[in-house]
């Protein structure tokens, strides 16, 4: 099976940290933030992962190289001066990622979510790992049903977040021209868009599950959650482990 660690957004919230690192290479535990999932990634068999980059791009083969030291073999995305979105991330790397599901994962996040439990097969479209609802976004993004489907929701139905984890079948993107619409970026070459109104879509024809994931998770979307996380792992690791 095939992954794709989302890599290539500027880090402008996380300024100035990520003035002269991109933000997945940024370390957290004694490592760099990337580093987790790749060691998932390949302790559940993953044998091939697709790293897309854009800002700071060249770091990512000095760090990483082709990805021996994680048992994997890494192939690079490069998207240019603008990042392509997470749409357009997927788009760009259909090739490399090719006719078969693969998980995707934001560059950056950190959790104790166990890869072991992704599907290997989604029922539908997609299958996404939802959390429950941090302080910064209250509202959350989806409605899970009790039957694992996933659902944009209306009303007050409560939501859950999207973790940033999910597994894809390339179908998922077969309409993107018409759902991406005019958006900024859509019709440029190569297109720019976002993945949520393909995943949308895909909830619109029953097509997307999930599953709730209750430990722990973080965005690490500023200084100070990235700090925090750095702080909390210290504090469990093993003496000696740094």
């Amino acid at each position: 099976m095939k992954a794709l660690v989302f890599a290539a957004g500027l880090g402008e919230r996380m300024r100035p940290l990520t003035d002269a690192t991109p933000k997945p290479l940024l370390r957290v535990g004694g490592r760099p933030l990337i580093a987790w999932h790749l060691e998932k990634l390949a302790a559940i068999g993953v044998d091939e992962v697709v790293v897309n980059t854009s800002w700071l791009a060249e770091q990512f083969p000095a760090t990483l190289g082709v990805g021996r030291a994680f048992g994997l073999r890494i192939s690079y995305s490069h998207e240019g001066a603008t990042p392509l979105e997470t749409g357009g991330a997927l788009w760009h790397a259909r090739e490399l990622l090719g006719e078969a599901p693969f998980i995707a994962v934001n560059g950056d996040i950190w959790t104790d979510y166990d890869f072991a439990r992704l599907p290997r097969e989604p029922a539908g479209d997609a299958h996404l790992v939802l959390v429950d609802n941090p302080a910064h976004h209250p509202r959350g993004d989806f409605v899970l049903g009790p039957d694992g489907a996933v659902h944009d929701g209306d009303g007050d139905a409560p939501r859950l977040t999207f973790s940033g984890i999910g597994v894809y079948r390339p179908g998922v993107l077969r309409d993107w021209r018409t759902v991406a619409g005019d958006a900024p970026g859509a019709r440029e070459t190569p297109p720019r868009f976002q993945l949520a109104p393909m995943l949308r879509a895909a909830m619109a024809r029953d097509a997307v599950t999930g599953e709730r994931h209750g430990g722990a998770w973080t965005d690490v979307g500023t200084p100070q959650r990235l700090a925090e996380l750095d702080r909390a792992l210290d504090r469990d690791a093993p003496a000696g482990a740094h």
